[in-house]
């Protein structure tokens, strides 16, 4: 059986591919604040978006976690039960 890599946060992608906030929103071309509201709720950001941060942070956008952050800590929790 195929281990998959899990996902992980946008924030953590962000962290891995070594970028402060201001870099990786410069890059992606999006403001600081638009990029930490994403951290907190990435579920309505757009296709082209995700594409662009995919190759901003060399990461697979299937292997990032699109929704908000309580939601992904709530799935770790029960995941680790």
């Amino acid at each position: 059986m195929i281990q998959l890599p899990p996902k992980i946060t946008l924030k953590a992608a962000r962290i891995n591919a070594g970028l402060n906030l201001k870099e990786a929103a410069e890059k992606i071309g999006v403001s600081v604040a638009t990029l930490h509201k994403w951290e907190s709720d990435s579920s309505n950001i757009k296709v082209s978006d995700v594409k662009k941060i995919e190759e901003v942070y060399h990461y697979p956008n299937d292997y990032i976690f699109f929704g908000s952050e309580l939601e992904f800590n709530s799935m770790k929790l029960i995941e680790e039960r």
